[in-house]
């Protein structure tokens, strides 16, 4: 089911199986501009994720990209390395987190 907007990836992530999360612990922020942008810090730890608008702490990645092409990853439109390489996606500290990130996102 293809998501709308910022928040409906939100809640998607806050929703996923645990097992999805197995392994997987830091803390990610996405930092979105445009409408329906804004910054979320996302913390998973155990195989539990949780959300919190703005940046709640210092994160071990951090997402830079447009509200727009975050949605469009995560609806699988847009490629996470092609978004990458174009420009589209910034991403500062944990490059191997990031990468890991994508199976979570879509």
């Amino acid at each position: 089911m293809a998501v709308t907007s910022v928040q409906e990836v939100i809640q998607r992530v806050t929703g996923l199986d645990p097992s999805r999360l197995a392994g997987f612990n830091g803390v990610v922020l996405f930092d979105l501009s445009g409408e329906g942008g804004g910054k979320w810090t996302l913390t998973i730890s155990e195989g539990k994720a949780k959300v919190e608008e703005g940046q709640t702490t210092t994160p071990n990645v951090t997402l830079s990209m447009s509200a727009d092409d975050f949605v469009a990853m995560a609806n699988g439109q847009l490629n996470p390395v092609s978004a990458f390489m174009q420009g589209k996606l910034r991403v500062t500290g944990d490059m191997g987190l990031a990468m890991r990130l994508q199976n979570i996102l879509t």
